[in-house]
């Protein structure tokens, strides 16, 4: 059936909580929601049949968003083959709202007041902490700020964002603290923390990093319970086999993967470095040369013999000491001679002794205190365990995240358990658990803070060869590093050739080739398909037009350029490779307001604009042509379109919102350029006639697609084209009679896909385009 498309009608149970997913297509105005579910009972015109399999959900509708584990629902929907690797059945596409046919149970009704008591107290909090803290405490990224999202994906902080087992061990430890407070012998605080760990499963769900954490803290609260040594690595090997054993799913499992092989590393690496890096007193001081007891293997064989033949000679005489012989060893005078002879080696070697540090004691060295040695070790063990992990998934290493994973980790734990004991108190006391969130902001906002630092270090990431050619590439940089570090003499060579590598990087670099370049006057970012760009407007200021499909570049870009406030943004036209980066331009930053067309094509787009900047208090204007600003050094006049003119239409569906877009003029000093949105021929003909216009440069309207007038491009009298489009795009941007049109016409082709950020720069006599490179 999911092979022919079929239609059903079908009845499902809810293994998951829906989960809300970014709208990337800006027609459909509805949120989209996936969620995991067995199917029960699929009916078509022609057959009911009942069943058990599990399926994947995609669908659109508010409705999906309140709906918890282990409910009955009722939809009508196409199913589709499901995704290649996994255990489902299909894959079922709804459009339309859910018929509920059953509550939740006792136990997820209970955790779904306490997930959304979280939510509603989190309210108190700043936007981008108010997201973070319900998924750092119970894995609710409901609200999770796309932007914060990926700072930590980059900065090696993603574990934060999902439940692991950290979360279940401070949980878990917080029982035992409150069991022993109150007298509790140690069976009941074991069955306590067990308790505490089950109950915390339930509210955050049982992710697969959740149920490695859960069996491993059950098998060590078994072991605390009956006495038992606790064994860390058995339990997690006995974890591990269990869950494959019953959840065969987990073996295809990036997450699992992770979370098994980040526990293995700390378990198995970080006990011997936090040994090796820890402070000298904590381990046992030298022994003095009084005490000490000379080691047969370095005497020679008179001393040997002496040494071994009875406790009279196992101490060698301290400084200024003179040994009486026995008798009994001086009856025969060679005997005796021979022992006078030792006695005057072994002092000619004690007064050397204390003359010098004997050869086998080692000279002191620096060494970490015992709890910033452990601090260090855990998450270098974790993150040097997950690498083969992360280059066979994502095909990037992160240096900088044992860096940022350090600094966070005094913040975890107030965070945790502030938020989960506000998760507690919400739906009883509100007040007291918004009380109780004040804190914990803090300890949040101080993880937003370091990951927003970190991904802006240079080479917070590293590109890697993914899948198994980059983990051959990491097991050979592996198997060439291994005896350059054990040798003191390469281990130089390489610290000195890493630190003159960290100077060029962070000192050199910039000076060479900073961005944005000095004197820049625009920038065209790389978002992707879509389009971003920036116009100078001052110091820390600039003028948006556009802004690009995803938030998190476009946010970047302008964090790259250093622009702080935004008196301008222009919206061309309502699709949404121009407009879903909204939310990227908006945080925090003050946006003056907000210019759109005024031919309102769209509805489902426009309303969802309209209402995120009303959410925002920023002001929505439309503007005739020849209305104008000064900025800085830009002066920006708009061109098109005329509110008096109807709608063009052309050849595709989408053509009347293209031709509608906002046109801009904009001239500096040493130059000018067209900014045209998302144009096509029957609007570009229309504004030749209307009002020929002259520029230097040429934002390439709709992405360089085959929709272009040669007449209109012609009269421009341009020298270069700019490009926003995605490498290797569904569209076919740039087509190929445009670039010959354009490189016929004498313009030079810059591409965001081929050289990533642009800039427009002013130079002495004119104006140059500046690639930062992708």
């Amino acid at each position: 059936m999911a092979d022919k498309n079929a239609y059903i009608t079908a009845h499902l149970t809810l293994t998951d909580d829906p989960e809300r997913r970014p709208n990337t297509n800006a027609r459909f105005a509805q949120q989209s929601y996936v969620v995991s579910a067995n199917l029960k009972l699929i009916q078509t015109p022609t057959t009911r049949q009942t069943i058990n399999l599990p399926i994947k959900v995609f669908a659109t509708g508010q409705a999906w968003a309140s709906l918890l584990p282990t409910q009955d629902v009722e939809v009508t929907g196409r199913l589709a083959t499901p995704t290649p690797g996994t255990l489902e059945a299909a894959t079922l596409l709804v459009r339309t709202p859910p018929r509920v046919l059953s509550p939740p149970s006792a136990l997820h009704t209970a955790a779904g007041a306490i997930r959304a008591g979280l939510r509603s107290a989190a309210d108190v909090l700043p936007p981008d902490q108010r997201g973070l803290l319900p998924g750092l405490v119970v894995g609710d990224v409901s609200r999770m700020d796309p932007q914060v999202s990926s700072d930590l994906k980059e900065a090696g902080l993603s574990h934060l964002n999902a439940v692991s087992g950290a979360n279940l061990a401070i949980v878990a430890g917080a029982a035992l603290a409150l069991s022993r407070l109150i007298g509790l012998s140690l069976p009941l605080r074991a069955i306590f923390a067990a308790v505490a760990m089950l109950a915390f499963t339930v509210v955050a769900r049982p992710s697969p990093s959740v149920l490695r954490a859960l069996l491993m803290g059950l098998a060590a609260a078994i072991a605390m319970g009956t006495g038992r040594s606790k064994d860390g690595f058995a339990a997690l090997s006995a974890t591990v086999l269990f869950l494959v054993l019953f959840a065969p799913e987990l073996a295809g499992s990036y997450g699992f993967a992770l979370s098994v092989t980040a526990t293995a590393g700390i378990l198995l690496l970080a006990p011997r470095w936090r040994d090796k890096l820890s402070h000298a007193q904590d381990q046992k001081p030298p022994l003095q040369d009084s005490e000490r007891v000379p080691d047969a293997r370095v005497l020679d064989p008179e001393q040997r013999c002496a040494h071994l033949s009875g406790p009279e000679h196992t101490h060698a005489p301290g400084p200024g000491h003179t040994r009486t012989p026995d008798p009994e060893h001086t009856r025969t005078p060679g005997h005796g001679q021979r022992l006078n002879v030792m006695e005057e080696s072994t002092a000619a070697r004690q007064q050397a002794h204390t003359s010098s540090e004997p050869p086998h004691r080692p000279l002191p060295r620096y060494r970490l205190p015992r709890w910033l040695a452990e601090a260090v070790a855990v998450p270098a063990a974790a993150q040097l365990a997950v690498t083969p992990v992360l280059v066979l998934m994502a095909g990037q290493l992160t240096p900088v995240a044992v860096i940022a994973n350090l600094l966070v980790a005094p913040a975890v734990a107030p965070a945790t358990l502030l938020g989960f004991g506000a998760a507690l108190v919400a739906p009883v006391w509100p007040d007291a658990a918004r009380l109780l969130l004040i804190p914990a902001g803090y300890a949040v906002g101080w993880i937003i803070m370091v990951a927003r630092w970190a991904v802006s270090l240079p080479f917070a990431t590293v590109p890697w060869p993914a899948g198994w050619p980059g983990l051959g590439l990491l097991l050979l940089a592996a198997l060439l590093a291994i005896p350059i570090l054990r040798r003191r003499a390469w281990r130089a060579m390489a610290m000195t050739a890493a630190v003159a590598a960290l100077v060029a990087v962070l000192a050199i670099r910039p000076i060479i080739g900073p961005w944005p370049p000095k004197g820049w006057l625009m920038v065209m970012c790389d978002v992707g398909q879509g389009d971003g760009l920036v116009v100078s407007a001052g110091q820390n200021r600039g003028v948006v037009v556009d802004t690009g499909p995803d938030p998190v570049a476009m946010d970047r870009c302008l964090r790259r350029v250093g622009v702080e406030d935004v008196p301008l943004l222009v919206l061309t036209h309502p699709h949404a490779d121009h407009v879903n980066g909204l939310a990227g331009v908006l945080r925090n930053r003050r946006v003056g307001a907000v210019l759109v067309s005024p031919h309102r094509i769209g509805p489902h787009s426009v309303a969802r604009i309209s209402a995120t900047l009303r959410r925002h208090r920023v002001p929505e204007w439309t503007a005739p042509p020849g209305t104008r600003w000064r900025f800085g050094p830009s002066e920006l006049t708009v061109l098109a379109p005329d509110p008096a003119d109807g709608e063009m239409d052309g050849r595709s569906e989408g053509s009347a919102i293209n031709n509608a877009s906002v046109v801009l003029h904009v001239r500096w000093r040493s130059g000018s350029i067209l900014l045209g949105g998302d144009l096509e021929t029957e609007a570009q003909d229309d504004l030749l006639r209307r009002l020929p216009v002259r520029a230097d440069l040429l934002k390439t309207p709709h992405h360089g697609s085959n929709r272009q007038s040669p007449a209109f491009l012609a009269s421009l009298g341009a020298r270069a084209a700019l490009i926003s489009v995605g490498a290797e795009n569904d569209y076919g941007h740039p087509a190929t009679s445009t670039l010959a049109l354009l490189r016929s016409l004498g313009l030079a082709v810059y591409r965001t896909d081929q050289s990533g950020d642009l800039a427009v720069v002013e130079r002495e006599g004119g104006m140059a385009v500046v690639p930062r490179g992708p």
